[in-house]
C-alpha cells in the first residue's frame, strides 16, 4: 500500500460522523504529516505514527475506533 492510499484511509476515517472531533483533528494532522514532502519519508512516518499512538491511547474512544486506528497505524509503519 502506498502513502496516498493510507492518507486517503486516514481522511475517510477523520470525516466519519462516528469519530469525535478531537480524534478527527489528530487523524487529519497525522495525514498532513505524511503528505509533507519536504521531510524525509522516515520522519513523516515517525510523526504520523506518534500522533496515531496518542489517539489510540485516548480512553474516551470506542474500541472499534481504536482497532481502526491501529490498523491504519500498522499501514503507516509499513511505509518506512
Amino acid at each position: 500500500m502506498n502513502a496516498d492510499a493510507v492518507i486517503r484511509m486516514m481522511r475517510d476515517m477523520a470525516e466519519s460522523d462516528s469519530i469525535p472531533s478531537n480524534v478527527s483533528g489528530m487523524i487529519e494532522q497525522a495525514a498532513s504529516e505524511l503528505e509533507d514532502e519536504e521531510k524525509d519519508m522516515s520522519v513523516r512516518v515517525n510523526s504520523a505514527s506518534s500522533i496515531l499512538d496518542q489517539v489510540s491511547n485516548d480512553p474516551n474512544i470506542r474500541q472499534h475506533t481504536r482497532t481502526r486506528i491501529w490498523n491504519i497505524a500498522s499501514k503507516v509503519e509499513s511505509l518506512d
